[in-house]
C-alpha cells in the first residue's frame, strides 16, 4: 500500500495495472474498497480513501480529471466545466459528474464513460499548463462554458476569473474573436458585455444578472462611501446614487469572511448593522438587503427595488 500511496501522491491516482505490478490483484482491490482503505475514482483508477474523504466536490472533480488524463488515448486539453474546476472558480449549479476535454487530433468529439470529448481548434495562445493539467486559458474557459450553459451560470465563472486577475476584459474580447466560428458563440458578446471584475461572489454576480434581466437601471458595484474628510468608511455591494438606494447581498460566506479571530457571528451581524447605519447617515440613502431566496423570485424582488427607487426619486 505504501507504493500505491506514493504513486497516488505523485500522479493523483494509482491505476489497476500499477496495483498489480506492486503485488496486488483484483481480489485485494475489491477487499480494500469494501473495507474503506481505497476509493475508486473511476474504472481502473483509485486513491487512498483518507486522501479522498476530506476533498470538496471541486477537488474531487479535479482528481477525476487526473484519472481520465492518465488513461486518455488521444492528446487532449482540459476544457469547459473541468477547466473551470482547475482554475478554482465557483461552480454554482454546474454538473461535475463528467470530465470535459477538447481533443487536439481534429477528430469528432464524443461522450462515453463519463468523459465528454469536444472537437475544437485550440491555438497555442489558448492553452496553458497549470500544475499537472494542460488546460484552456481562463478567457477561453469562460467562453467554452457559455456554449454549454446560459448567461447567468457562465457569468458567475467569468466574473470570478476577472475579479481574481486570471483574465482581463481585453483577453475575453480577444478570445471571442478567435472563437467567432465556434458553434454557440453568436450570443457570447452579451457575456463579454455583462462581465464585471468588481463582482466578489456568486451572490453578487447573480444579483447583477437579476437586475439586468428585470430591466432595472445598472447599479455601481463596490461603491465607496466617504465621510466628510473624504475617507472611505464603507464599500457597499450595489449603489444607485441617482435613486438614493444601496443594496447589500447577505450570503453566509460573506459573514464568514468578515469574522475576525475570536469574533462571534452575532458580533459580525451587529457590526454590519452599524456599518449600514453609518452609510445611511452619511448618504441619506435607503438600504435593502438581499438573500439567496430573493434570487429565486426575481420579479417580486425587483418590483420591490423599483418601488424603493420610485420613492427615493
Amino acid at each position: 500500500m505504501d507504493e500505491l500511496a506514493r504513486i497516488s501522491q505523485e500522479q493523483g491516482v494509482f491505476l489497476r495495472r500499477e496495483a498489480i505490478a506492486a503485488g496486488a490483484d483484483d481480489a485485494w482491490l475489491a477487499r480494500a474498497r469494501r473495507s474503506g482503505v481505497i476509493h475508486r475514482v473511476r474504472r481502473g483508477a483509485y486513491v487512498p480513501a483518507e486522501d479522498w474523504t476530506p476533498l470538496d466536490e471541486a477537488a474531487r472533480h479535479r482528481l477525476l480529471v487526473r484519472a481520465v488524463l492518465r488513461t486518455a488515448g488521444a492528446a487532449a486539453v482540459v476544457s469547459h466545466v473541468s477547466a473551470a474546476a482547475v482554475w478554482g472558480t465557483p461552480l454554482w449549479d454546474l454538473p461535475l459528474t463528467e470530465v470535459h476535454l477538447t481533443r487536439l487530433d481534429g477528430r469528432a468529439g464524443r461522450r462515453e464513460a463519463g468523459v465528454v470529448q469536444h472537437c475544437g481548434r485550440l491555438g497555442e495562445e489558448e492553452t496553458v499548463q497549470v500544475g499537472p493539467y494542460t488546460v484552456t486559458t481562463p478567457a477561453r474557459t469562460a467562453l467554452d462554458l457559455f456554449t454549454l450553459t446560459d448567461v447567468e451560470h457562465a457569468l458567475c465563472v467569468t466574473d470570478h476569473l476577472l475579479h481574481s486577475g486570471r483574465t482581463t476584459a481585453a483577453e475575453l474580447r480577444r478570445a471571442r474573436t478567435l472563437m467567432r466560428r465556434t458553434p454557440g458563440m453568436l450570443a457570447a458578446d452579451l457575456l463579454v458585455a455583462l462581465a464585471d471584475a468588481r463582482s466578489e461572489s456568486v451572490g453578487e454576480t447573480r444579483s447583477r444578472h437579476m437586475f439586468w434581466r428585470q430591466g432595472l437601471p445598472a447599479p455601481i458595484p463596490q461603491f465607496e462611501v466617504r465621510d466628510g474628510r473624504g475617507r472611505v468608511v464603507a464599500v457597499v455591494d450595489f449603489a444607485w446614487p441617482a435613486y438614493a438606494l444601496f443594496v447589500e447581498f447577505d450570503g453566509f460566506v460573506k459573514y464568514e469572511k468578515l469574522l475576525a479571530p475570536g469574533q462571534s457571528a452575532s458580533q459580525v451581524v451587529v457590526a454590519e448593522k452599524q456599518r449600514e447605519s453609518l452609510v445611511c447617515r452619511l448618504t441619506g440613502w435607503r438600504c435593502h438587503r438581499l438573500v439567496w431566496a430573493d434570487l429565486h423570485r426575481p420579479a417580486e424582488t425587483c418590483r420591490l427595488l423599483r418601488s424603493l427607487m420610485t420613492v427615493a426619486a
